[in-house]
């Protein structure tokens, strides 16, 4: 029998432990290879070629959306199944826009986890209904452009104006111009609307 071949990325070792004991017990299925980031999981995809790679999405050296990505653009036949704690992130619809066959919570139940592996591999599609919810509502998530993500950090960390066109080294003008482009991609009536939906939506840490 042909096993399906799992790679697992998740910078805690004790979930990915869990997870390879719960794969241990499936005979066509076995774990060939386990790294604990993003960068990693990338490297060994390439030259390993698992069938199905279950990826974190928070890990360090890069994030394990940023590894879908150069997973999917570089070997496409691998199928990436995001398992993550989180329902509602940025860098969840980032992965799954980056061609990620499918993303389960961590609290999904063994027989869920096992059944969503052989369904992306027969070709499927697996999202938890929270998942899918989540993703559905960040469908009309603003288009921002790098520095006003930036200026966006700075407003939900309570900076004043003034500030952060001293900390950028821009005018004053320049700043209050940005905001205004701000407001109106995101709907917002004031600085602090624009913060707290930016903060819900993840795109800035608070």
């Amino acid at each position: 029998m042909k096993k399906l071949r799992v790679l697992l990325a998740d910078d805690h070792l004790v979930v990915r432990m869990g997870i390879a004991s719960i794969l241990s017990f499936e005979k066509d299925i076995e774990v060939v290879a386990e790294t604990d980031n993003g960068a990693d999981a990338v490297r060994m995809t390439l030259a390993l070629k698992p069938d199905v790679v279950l990826m974190d999405l928070k890990m360090p050296q890069l994030s394990g959306a940023d590894a879908t990505q150069r997973i999917h653009a570089a070997a496409p036949g691998v199928k990436v199944l995001i398992l993550t704690t989180f329902g509602t992130s940025a860098e969840l619809r980032k992965a799954m826009d980056g061609g990620a066959a499918g993303a389960l919570l961590k609290n999904s139940s063994q027989s869920e986890i096992i059944a969503a592996i052989r369904e992306v591999m027969r070709g499927g599609s697996v999202l938890s209904d929270e998942i899918r919810h989540s993703i559905n509502d960040m469908a009309a998530v603003p288009d921002m452009s790098q520095r006003q993500l930036e200026i966006l950090n700075f407003i939900a960390k309570g900076f004043s104006n003034k500030e952060i066109a001293e900390l950028l080294g821009v005018s004053l003008e320049t700043i209050k111009d940005h905001i205004k482009k701000i407001l109106l991609r995101m709907g917002a009536t004031s600085r602090t609307e624009a913060a707290s939906l930016a903060i819900n939506l993840q795109l800035v840490t608070g």
